[in-house]
Parts: structure tokens; C-alpha cells; sequence
């Protein structure tokens, strides 16, 4: 209860002192920011920033695709019955048209 009461107590000050200070005090701020926005150094750091973002991504999504091929030759060797997709199907296998199946084909629709 009492913390309900300060957090009460400090947001009637906050509001009472925005309302105060109103429209002048809030143009203020907003040409401050767009200052800082338009600064060069800013948009400098920020390109930098963007840069190293964009190469994190790269290096984690080429680290996550080298996991997924690993984990996934290691399930191929364990679980029998799944074929590796490098190797090619075998030609005497046929769907129930009598038609050779393929890599890539659809399965028959069963009816």
C-alpha cells in the first residue's frame, strides 16, 4: 500500500508539472531532438551502428545455418529410413500409376 501511494503521489507531480509546462516546453524538446537527429556525428555513429548490426546478423545467420546442416547430417545417420537429399532416388521406385517417382515430385494423391 504505501508504494501504491508514492508511485500515486510522484505521478500527480509529474502530471501537474507536464501540464505546466505545456505546448512551449514540448516544442522545446521536440526542435532539441530533431537537433540531435540531424546532427553529423549522430547520423555517423548510427550508419556505424547499422553496419555492425547488419554484420552480426550475417555472421549469426551463416553460424545457425552451419548448426542446422550439422544437427541435420547427424539425425540422416541416425534415423532409418531418412535419405540424404544429395544422394539421388532410387529409379525403381514408382507411384501407383506405375510411374517412376522422382526427387522433387509430389506424392499421388491417395483416393
Amino acid at each position: 500500500m504505501k508504494y501504491r501511494a508514492v508511485f500515486l503521489v510522484g505521478a500527480a507531480a509529474g502530471y501537474v508539472l507536464g501540464t505546466r509546462a505545456g505546448q512551449e516546453r514540448y516544442e522545446q524538446i521536440k526542435r532539441l531532438s530533431r537537433r540531435v537527429a540531424e546532427n553529423p556525428t549522430v547520423q555517423e555513429a548510427a550508419g556505424v551502428l547499422r553496419a555492425q548490426a547488419g554484420d552480426f546478423a550475417e555472421t549469426a545467420r551463416q553460424k545457425v545455418g552451419d548448426k542446422v546442416q550439422t544437427v541435420s547430417g547427424r539425425v540422416q545417420e541416425k534415423v532409418p529410413g531418412i535419405r540424404r537429399t544429395d544422394q539421388p532416388a532410387p529409379a525403381d521406385i514408382t507411384d501407383r500409376t506405375g510411374h517412376a517417382a522422382r526427387s522433387g515430385d509430389e506424392p499421388a494423391d491417395i483416393t
